[in-house]
């Protein structure tokens, strides 16, 4: 959180640079395309979007009939926990979501001769005719929906039947288009295979020369089993693969993805069990239908119609209300399909960690498929006391199912509460009046810097542990259902009896009309039982709550980072660079402000901070003002004295007569002038990253370098290489020389823009440690620094302390 109005006018402009990763862009709103606010919203907050057709509404069923199964199918995705996203042409223009009132109008146009069914060669025609005054109407096919579902970055599409070969089409060359789109557009459909007046065989033939992964749901049947055949269960003809459920088409679906392979998927979700039609009597009644068809010279487009119609008046309403039952059956199991593919873009693979190795319920067979199961590990409970390794051999009488976490953040969970000054008409007045009631606007968030950073981890795609305490109170039980909301780990949250005093951690921000900040107190004291006055020796110390609660779960999880913030006493400080030194984590540490920035050069004498390079912190994220607070605090406190401080420093190789034109150079005079540089680099042997945070002016990356590291030598590198080692301690201490850059503020974000500065420099640490999480031993701060500032630039502009958007940066790490 931010303490000092200095803090906020550091932190209150950054410029987003140009040198981000390349990443596939998704169509944007244009005179022929649409997106539904509902639906780019929740495609930007990485929920599940499911993509409709319309053609079953415009050329399918009749009015107003249609309606109801649009209303129907549309909440059976809501009520199964996902975001539907009916696709059209609405007057003209290609709608990838639609609204109540946009619904009942494309339904209303069913039967119109100039109502369109639009496959990929019609969209043009459907959209650019408008200069002609032709606002046409259409529902459209599985190709077109799977097309505008595409650009709109949807990748989950639900629907009745899929076209495909008709029969005698090695003659008629009569093929749908919708399997030419399956070959070329990444969209995974959902579909009760395709219709069964069709050549089944045949279709599957050409998806196979197509390249589309073909599947069907086994529903715990066992072996091999037919594809399906629309109104029945069976073909006759067996599923080139077999899917246990879900989770398992998500795994393809995601697999496929990382691989960059660009098809689509067929997913055949049998018709259910108690609509099915009998194979031997829907086969007569195909047969009889088609011959009519045959008759009536019902071919190309009017063919399907016209079979269609036939099988509906030879059946009755039987066909009919298996149609139905099988429509909706497809949009629930896509909407599944969806739900777990999020998962797996949000969290990765970790889930399959977690699994027995008994389990197999995302298994995958088929012909010629090795029948694998998902592996899992068991792991007992830790049975040291101290901060080594614990032990990992399994615990028959105590099972307990291993969940990892690869980010450990540990600090502060808080109730926010920002007062934004709101004087009264006629009142000049721009900020709150001392001693007395002054009006507001008073909203309430979950807050505190360690929830900020692992909500920024996690929204980066971090899997995240947050470690941290709440009360037994009112506030500690809205911060757990926050919590929850969120998608956080509740699992490193100690719920603290208030009996002892402890309450949850609440933090008050006032400002004044241009929302800067005035003033702000805070209550941490739940990390720190010095200032809880009622705790007795019997009552449950943070101490204690760290051995038995926090400990084994670090020692469990083995996390490749950990983040500390600066709400931690010296002596808790203390006990996690301990822990952490064990399960050789890469440690961050968020300074908070000025004012606790200085508790890691305040650690018990017995566990001073070391140097390197047998670091105990990796990293460090301060303001400018913190970055001075700690250097300070080191200065008087004897730190620059030591001897193995300067040995370090003096294998550095910086030149006795100084540096500052190079730190000129590298920087900039004002920064010289200001000793920012100076600071950094005596901070080095302490903490061998340092990101100084500089508002307006960017980021400082001082980094000290290992002897070895490809940067001293490599040529991209030489402008940013302050000093190099040339003396006998490079092979004592492994010192190989200063990394300095400063990288330009982002986009130069303009006041009225500025909607929020709480949690900026939260969201920057816990995107950079997203990306070294993801990235592994061999990551580099500096290459982090532009996704890290454009996540602080998405938070400046967001009303929440860290911006939800943060979810759309994930590829750029």
């Amino acid at each position: 959180m931010l303490g000092l109005r200095a803090r906020l006018q550091c932190q209150s402009k950054w410029r987003l640079t140009s040198g981000l990763p390349s990443t596939r862009r998704f169509v944007s709103d244009n005179r022929y395309f649409k997106v539904f606010e509902e639906v780019r919203q929740a495609l930007a907050e990485k929920r599940p979007v499911v993509a409709l057709e319309s053609t079953i509404y415009t050329h399918g069923f009749p009015y107003p009939q249609n309606i109801a199964l649009a209303s129907h199918l549309e909440s059976v995705v809501r009520v199964n926990g996902g975001v539907p996203a009916t696709i059209g042409v609405l007057d003209g223009v290609a709608r990838v979501g639609l609204g109540p009132e946009e619904v009942i109008s494309l339904a209303a146009a069913a039967g119109k001769k100039d109502t369109l069914k639009v496959s990929r060669r019609d969209l043009g025609f459907a959209c650019g005719l408008t200069v002609d005054g032709k606002n046409y109407n259409g529902g459209t096919t599985v190709a077109g929906t799977m097309i505008l579902a595409h650009l709109a970055g949807i990748r989950v599409f639900a629907t009745g039947g899929l076209g495909g070969v008709h029969r005698g089409g090695e003659l008629s060359m009569d093929i749908s288009a919708d399997l030419k789109e399956l070959g070329r557009t990444p969209v995974a459909v959902v579909s009760s295979g395709c219709k069964s007046f069709l050549d089944i065989a045949r279709t599957l033939e050409y998806l196979e020369t197509e390249g589309v992964p073909v599947a069907t749901f086994a529903e715990g049947r066992k072996g091999q089993i037919d594809f399906p055949a629309f109104w029945t269960r069976d073909s006759g003809l067996k599923s080139p693969m077999i899917l246990q459920d879900e989770k398992a088409a998500a795994a393809v679906i995601h697999a496929q993805r990382a691989l960059g392979l660009q098809t689509g998927f067929l997913f055949a979700n049998p018709i259910p069990e108690a609509h099915s039609i009998p194979k031997a009597e829907m086969d007569r009644v195909i047969e009889e239908a088609i011959e009519e068809a045959r008759q009536a010279g019902a071919t190309g487009s009017a063919n399907t119609p016209f079979i269609l119609a036939k099988i509906k008046e030879l059946t009755g309403s039987t066909s009919v209300t298996s149609n139905r039952a099988l429509i909706e059956s497809n949009v629930k199991r896509g909407t599944i399909v969806a739900k777990e593919l999020m998962k797996l873009e949000l969290h990765g693979d970790r889930d399959a960690e977690a699994r027995p190795k008994d389990d197999t319920s995302s298994v995958i067979i088929g012909p010629g498929a090795t029948n694998y199961t998902s592996s899992g590990v068991w792991k007992g409970i830790p049975t040291n006391t101290e901060y080594g390794a614990s032990d990992t051999t399994s615990n028959d009488a105590l099972p307990v199912k291993e969940t990892k976490a690869s980010i450990f953040v540990a600090g502060a969970l808080a109730v926010d509460y920002s007062c934004d000054f709101s004087p009264l008409p006629g009142s000049y007045a721009k900020a709150p009046t001392l001693e007395t009631s002054n009006p507001a606007k008073i909203s309430q968030s979950l807050g505190g810097v360690a929830h900020n950073v692992a909500r920024a981890a996690s929204l980066a795609g971090g899997n995240v542990r947050l470690c941290s305490a709440v009360g037994d109170d009112l506030a500690g039980k809205a911060a757990l259902e926050a919590l929850a909301m969120e998608g956080l780990d509740k699992t490193g949250i100690k719920t603290r009896s208030t009996e002892s005093g402890a309450r949850t951690a609440q933090y008050i921000a006032i400002n004044d009309v241009q929302k800067d900040l005035v003033m702000a107190v805070a209550d941490m004291s739940i990390l720190n039982d010095q200032s809880n006055d009622s705790v007795t020796a019997e009552d449950e110390t943070i101490p204690d709550v760290f051995h038995t609660f926090w400990l084994p779960q670090l020692q469990q999880s083995l996390p490749s980072n950990l983040v500390l913030d600066a709400n931690w006493s010296p002596t808790m400080l203390s006990h996690w660079l301990k822990a952490s030194s064990s399960v050789s984590s890469h440690v961050s540490f968020e300074p908070v402000s000025t004012a606790k920035a200085s508790s890691v050069f305040k650690l018990p004498p017995s566990t001073p901070l070391s140097v390197f390079p047998n670091n105990q912190l990796h990293l460090m994220t301060p303001n400018y003002l913190e970055l001075s607070a700690m250097h300070a605090t080191a200065r008087d406190r004897g730190f620059f004295e030591r001897d193995d401080w300067w040995q370090v420093i003096d294998a550095l190789g910086i030149p006795s007569s100084g540096a500052r034109q190079q730190l000129a150079l590298a920087t900039s005079n004002a920064l010289v002038d200001a000793g920012v540089p100076q600071q950094s680099i005596q901070l080095l042997p302490f903490v061998p990253s340092i990101c100084t945070k500089l508002g307006a002016q960017g980021v400082l990356v001082t980094q000290l370098l290992r002897a070895g590291d490809e940067r001293l030598t490599t040529g991209e590198y030489a402008p940013y290489i302050l000093s190099r080692c040339n003396n006998e301690t490079e092979e004592t201490l492994g010192v190989g020389g200063v990394y300095m850059r400063l990288f330009p503020a982002a986009e130069l974000v303009k006041e009225e823009q500025i909607v929020s500065v709480n949690g900026v420099g939260d969201t920057f640490l816990g995107t950079i440690v997203a990306g070294l999480a993801k990235r592994g031993r061999d990551a580099r701060v500096e290459d982090l620094m532009d996704v890290a500032q454009r996540a602080a630039v998405m938070t400046l502009k967001s009303k929440e302390a860290v911006s939800p958007k943060l979810s759309t940066l994930r590829a750029l790490l």
